[in-house]
């Protein structure tokens, strides 16, 4: 399989979102999505991100993006995720992993000498045109958050 790569295509979705929600690629035509996958809900590195990119929000917001974290977690763990930290923003699930593996992000990882299949932490940024704008993968958390919102401020300021 070929990775995604700026300029392409974002590929269409609609998902099951927390609070009985449906959430889809087609809901934000001509707006910036922000859609950042992470492995899994209520976990050190993912409540930090989730808390970054929440805490954010208004910011994306003024700069004409919406952000969707995305996993493979249900519905029913992402509202306890979400209320637990009060996050301010759309979590999508992915329970088959369609999307996500659309987008190169199921990947072999190993821990402890043992090799399993998750997902590598990544961030899509899809323009209003529906195009891949921006793309990183093997997210560290730290600084990611304000390094998305600056690349978004710059999509929008030119």
């Amino acid at each position: 399989m070929t990775l995604p790569a700026v300029g392409d295509k974002a590929p269409a979705f609609s998902l099951p979102a927390d609070g009985g929600t449906t959430v889809s690629l087609a809901d934000f035509s001509g707006k910036t999505v922000v859609l950042y996958l992470y492995p899994k809900d209520d976990t050190p590195g993912c409540t930090k991100e989730a808390q970054g990119f929440s805490g954010a929000a208004a910011d994306f917001a003024a700069a004409g993006a919406v952000v969707i974290g995305l996993s493979k977690d249900s519905v029913a763990s992402h509202d306890k995720f979400k209320a637990k930290y009060d996050l301010k923003l759309k979590l999508a699930s992915d329970p088959e992993g369609a999307l996500i593996e659309a987008l190169g992000a199921w990947v072999e990882k190993s821990m402890y000498g043992k090799t399993y299949m998750g997902i590598d932490r990544s961030t899509f940024v899809i323009g209003p045109d529906g195009n891949l704008a921006a793309i990183w993968r093997k997210v560290k958390v730290p600084g990611h958050v304000s390094e998305v919102l600056s690349r978004v401020q710059a999509l929008h300021s030119t």
